[in-house]
């Protein structure tokens, strides 16, 4: 939109989609960093996971696996709890409700996606979405 309040010139070349918004409009910033997607698909296979586990699996330093678990604390999507096993400490990851249904979005939008895609078309081959995209002429 133009800063005249103008939707531009193409956006009436833009056919309203029968199949609804674009499905990357349904992507959560916070789950869609591979890293916290990682960690959110991770406690939901598991009543709880731990954090050298989650470190390990996902390949993080314990700083930046901490930082990533402080975001999806802060918005209510998993539980951190610190105790002991035996005599060692350990924290523990647990997905909330509110966790299991942004990940419930998260795949249902990028499913969406790989439907719109064909997931057994050509990787070369262009997709013709009905917006005014051109498949490349060799």
């Amino acid at each position: 939109m133009s800063a005249a309040g103008d939707p531009g010139p193409d956006a009436a070349d833009q056919p309203d989609r029968p199949d609804g918004p674009h499905p990357t409009r349904g992507l959560d910033e916070t789950v869609h960093q591979r890293h916290r997607l990682g960690i959110l698909t991770i406690a939901a296979e598991a009543k709880s996971a731990e954090f050298g586990y989650l470190r390990e699996a996902l390949g993080l330093t314990p700083g930046n696996l901490s930082r990533h678990l402080t975001v999806l604390e802060e918005a209510g999507l998993v539980v951190v709890t610190k105790g002991y096993q035996g005599r060692r400490p350990r924290t523990w990851v647990r997905i909330t409700g509110r966790g299991r249904s942004a990940l419930a979005a998260e795949v249902a939008a990028l499913t969406e996606l790989l439907r719109r895609h064909g997931t057994a078309r050509d990787p070369g081959q262009a997709v013709d979405s009905g917006a005014g995209l051109a498949a490349d002429q060799a």
